[in-house]
């Protein structure tokens, strides 16, 4: 007599396990624990073979029946149900494997590493938020140059063209992996040739008259902030460090005793380690920082967990309450404003300049300079900078 959806549920475990038969082979059998498992039994080619439905509650009296009679059309068709299981589980598992999202994973744990944390950083977002939400699930063989050109104007239509173009040149990196790699036999993307927008090329925008940093610089310390954004954005004009270096820098990367904070070769765009000397400015903001965020790893903790940094818009944000919109100043124009005041208000010499940048710098026999080449002169040049910026 078939089963009840009354009886199973009343089934309760024993010393031993038991089962409970419903029809044409298919029954519940409960195990010592309580746990309650749908099991076929059938024939093979002359042999008594079982077939695992699944469990109860998670499969139905009602879903369990259905499988059965599935099983039972296969095996008047001479197919074993539980060989075309384990055929359809391999396809699912290997189509896992090919799917886009398993070989980008796999294309930035392999083709990242040496790179700066800006340039992982970026990449990393560009697969993970424009590319993974559409395409990850998909054998990454089976993509189009349509379906690619598709997110890519989604992100031109926010007006990020220079994204857009920089996302299809990843893309086209994962597929040539995917190539190398034996899961695809083409790059799609250098179908999309000529398809998107040409980026304009422009500088960074970047305040560089005096008057005007000065005003720059009192918006700067009245703004209101939390902690770690204030020190950030009063860092920025300071230490005049790439963006993304800033937000990264680490706790233990600050050298107290020497007064300097000392970024890995990892980090930096050129692969060469940089030190940054620390002015008395930039000491203070530090020491009063520290009691904040200074038990965790990242000197600029992001707001929403202190395991990874703050977000890459906060100091831009900052500016933007302050009332300089993106063509007026950036985070990365501290960098530009520093360069040229450097150079043509304070005097300093350009290779002091450029190598405190994180530029490749050679000297007269083309040889690179090393991280603490100029440093005592470098540091007189950073405590002049912020007397500059900062006491007027």
């Amino acid at each position: 007599m078939p089963l009840t959806a009354t009886q199973i549920n009343l089934a309760k475990p024993s010393d031993k396990p038991y089962k409970l038969y419903d029809s044409h082979g298919m029954f519940l059998q409960v195990s010592m624990s309580g746990r309650k498992y749908w099991r076929m039994k059938y024939r093979f080619a002359g042999k008594e073979k079982l077939l695992a439905i699944g469990v109860y509650p998670e499969v139905s009296l009602k879903d369990a029946r259905l499988t059965r009679e599935r099983a039972r059309k296969l095996l008047i068709d001479g197919i074993d149900p539980s060989h075309e299981k384990q055929s359809k589980r391999r396809i699912s598992e290997l189509a896992a494997e090919n799917s886009f999202e398993a070989v980008a994973n796999e294309y930035m744990k392999v083709k990242l590493e040496g790179f700066s944390f800006t340039h992982i950083d970026r990449t990393t977002r560009a697969i993970k938020r424009d590319l993974m939400p559409a395409l990850g699930k998909r054998p990454v063989s089976e993509i189009t140059a349509p379906e690619l050109l598709t997110i890519l104007r989604k992100v031109e239509k926010r007006g990020a063209v220079e994204t857009a173009n920089r996302i299809k040149q990843v893309a086209g990196q994962i597929f040539r992996f995917a190539i190398a790699t034996g899961r695809a036999e083409r790059d799609v993307s250098v179908d999309l040739k000529g398809a998107l927008k040409n980026p304009k090329k422009s500088h960074f925008a970047a305040i560089t008259n005096p008057r005007e940093v000065v005003l720059l610089m009192k918006s700067i310390w009245a703004y209101d902030a939390t902690p770690v954004v204030s020190a950030a954005l009063r860092l920025s004009p300071l230490l005049f460090c790439r963006p993304g270096e800033l937000r990264h820098m680490e706790w233990t990367e600050v050298n107290w005793q020497l007064r300097r904070i000392e970024l890995p070769a990892e980090k930096m765009k050129i692969g060469e380690p940089l030190v940054i000397p620390l002015s008395n400015q930039a000491i203070q903001i530090l020491k009063d920082l520290h009691p904040h965020t200074g038990h965790g790893k990242y000197i600029f903790p992001s707001a929403r967990g202190a395991g990874r940094p703050m977000s890459i818009n906060a100091v831009r944000l900052a500016l933007r309450s302050m009332g300089y919109d993106n063509e007026t100043m950036t985070p990365h124009g501290f960098r530009a404003m520093a360069r040229t005041l450097l150079d043509e208000v304070l005097g300093y010499r350009v290779e002091y300049i450029e190598q405190q940048l994180g530029h490749a710098v050679k000297d007269a026999n083309g040889r690179a300079y090393n991280r603490t080449k100029h440093l005592k002169q470098r540091a007189e040049m950073m405590q002049r900078w912020s007397d500059f910026l900062v006491c007027q």
